[in-house]
C-alpha cells in the first residue's frame, strides 16, 4: 500500500527555496541546510554565522491572550515574515474589547485575482503528479493545520486569520483552463485539484468556479484527481460520472477525524465527519472512483483514530487510502501551539513532543522523502497501523487514471 506522499500532496510556497521567493527574499543556503521549523530558528540567535546572515524567520510574539474566533481555526494574525511593520487590527488594546468577552464574528471579503495561468507546475519527488489548479488562495475551511497557511505571506496576508478570511477568486480560471489545455504544448497528465486549497470551500457554492473547470476538464477528458473536504463536491456527480467513463477522474475524501466534537474546531467550517461518509457513498453509488485520505494524522491527538476512520470509510464505500503527518511550516507552528493552548491544553506537551520527534528533534522537517511520513518509532507505528487498518478493511490501490480519451475541442472541430 502506498502512503498518500508517494502519490500526492503540494510543495508548501511558505518552505524555504530561492525559487519560490520571486526574488523578494534571499535565503542564506546555510539557514536552508539546518532545515528548521521558522519559529525555531530564532534560538539560533547566539552569535554563530546563522545569526548575522539578514534572513529574518518569523516574528516572535506572543499571541493575544483572547477567546477564540467564533467559527475560524486561526485566533490571530501572526507577522507576516517578509513585512516591516506589523499591525494586527484584532488586538484587544486596538479592538477595546474585555479579554472576557466573545470576539466579534470576523467577516470573510473576496478578492478578485486576474492570474494569466491557472496550472501549477511541481517537482517534488514526494508526489506522483506534477500539475495542479487551484481556483482559490485562501481557504475559508479554516483547518488550523493547514501546510498552505504561509503561501498568503507571499500575498501580503498573514497566515493566521488572513488566511481564512480574505480569500482570492480565480474568476477566469475555466477560460483559462481552456485556452492551456488547448495548446499543443500541453501534454495529457493527471492534473490534481487542488493540492493546496480546497476547491469546493463555501464559496463555490455560489460562484462555482471548480465546476467550470470540470465541465473543460470533462470535455477535454482530461484525468483529474480531486481533493476536498467538503461534501458540495457531491453537486458535480454529472461531470464526474462523465470523466469515470474514461477512467479519468478520482475524488479523495479528507478525513481527519471521526469525532465531530474535534473536528468543530480543528476544521471549523469542513463537513462533518458524517457527511463525508455520506459523500463517499453517494459517489461510490454513481459509480465514481472514491477514496479516503486520513490526513492529516496528528500524533498524540488523531493518530488512533486511524483504523476506525478507515473501517467507516471502507464501509461507506471508500475503494483506496492514503495519510499524510501534519507539517508545521513557518507560521503554522506557532498557530498550531496557541491552538493547543486554547483547546487541548492537557495534551499540548504530548503532541508537540511526538512531532518533534518525527521531524528530528524540530517541528518541521522540509527535507524531501521524509516531511509527508516523517520518521522515527512513532512514523513506523503510524505506517503499519495504516496498512494493517487498508488490508482489514479491503481498501486496495489506487486507480490508474488514462490519458487515453484526452481529445483537444480544435481537433474535434476540424471532423467536420
Amino acid at each position: 500500500m502506498l502512503a498518500w506522499g508517494q502519490w500526492i500532496g503540494f510543495r508548501a510556497i511558505g518552505e524555504a527555496t530561492n525559487r519560490s521567493t520571486r526574488g523578494r527574499v534571499r535565503f542564506p543556503q546555510n539557514v536552508l541546510d539546518c532545515r528548521l521549523c521558522s519559529c525555531e530558528l530564532k534560538g539560533l540567535s547566539n552569535g554563530t554565522k546563522t545569526a548575522k546572515k539578514k534572513f529574518v524567520p518569523i516574528v516572535d510574539e506572543t499571541p493575544p491572550p483572547l477567546p477564540a474566533t467564533r467559527g475560524r481555526g486561526a485566533s490571530w494574525n501572526p507577522a507576516n515574515r517578509f513585512e516591516k511593520l506589523h499591525v494586527d487590527l484584532c488586538d484587544a488594546d486596538l479592538l477595546q474589547l474585555d479579554p472576557n468577552e466573545e470576539r466579534p464574528r470576523r467577516r470573510t471579503e473576496y478578492f478578485r485575482d486576474d492570474t494569466k495561468s491557472i496550472i501549477t507546475r511541481n517537482n517534488s519527488p514526494d508526489v506522483g503528479f506534477e500539475t495542479s489548479v487551484n481556483p482559490y488562495r485562501g481557504c475559508e475551511h479554516g483547518c488550523i493545520y493547514c501546510y498552505a497557511r504561509p503561501t498568503h505571506e507571499y500575498l501580503g496576508f498573514s497566515a493566521g486569520l488572513d488566511f481564512e478570511s480574505k480569500i482570492m477568486v480565480k474568476t477566469n480560471a475555466p477560460q483559462l483552463l481552456r485556452a492551456e489545455l488547448e495548446s499543443p504544448r500541453w501534454q495529457p497528465q493527471t492534473l490534481v485539484m487542488s493540492g493546496v486549497t480546497d476547491p469546493y470551500q463555501p464559496v463555490e457554492r455560489k460562484l462555482r468556479i471548480t465546476r467550470g473547470c470540470l465541465e473543460v476538464l470533462a470535455k477535454f477528458r482530461n484525468p483529474v484527481a480531486v481533493i476536498t473536504k467538503n461534501r458540495l463536491v457531491t453537486r458535480d456527480v454529472d461531470l464526474l460520472r462523465e470523466l469515470a467513463d474514461c477512467k479519468a477522474v478520482a475524488v479523495n475524501i479528507s478525513v481527519t477525524s471521526l469525532d465531530p466534537n474535534l473536528q468543530r474546531v480543528l476544521e471549523p467550517r469542513t463537513s462533518s465527519p458524517e457527511a463525508r461518509l455520506d459523500t463517499i457513498r453517494q459517489l461510490r453509488a454513481a459509480k465514481i472512483p472514491v477514496g479516503v485520505m486520513v490526513a492529516p494524522i496528528i500524533p498524540g491527538l488523531t493518530d488512533h483514530e486511524g483504523p476506525k476512520i478507515l473501517e467507516a470509510c471502507a464501509e461507506a464505500g471508500a475503494q483506496f487510502a492514503g495519510y499524510t503527518i501534519i507539517r508545521l511550516p513557518w507560521a503554522v507552528a506557532p498557530l498550531f501551539e496557541h491552538w493547543l493552548d486554547g483547546h487541548f491544553p492537557d495534551r499540548k506537551e504530548k503532541v508537540l513532543g511526538r512531532i518533534r520527534h518525527m521531524r528530528g528533534d524540530r517541528l518541521n522537517n522540509s527535507q524531501w522523502h521524509k516531511r509527508m511520513t516523517g520518521e522515527g518509532i512513532f512514523a513506523e507505528q503510524i505506517a503499519s497501523l495504516f496498512e494493517v487498518g487498508c488490508r482489514r478493511a479491503g481498501i486496495s490501490e489506487r486507480p490508474k487514471l488514462s490519458t487515453a480519451s484526452f481529445r483537444r475541442t480544435s481537433q474535434q472541430l476540424a471532423l467536420f
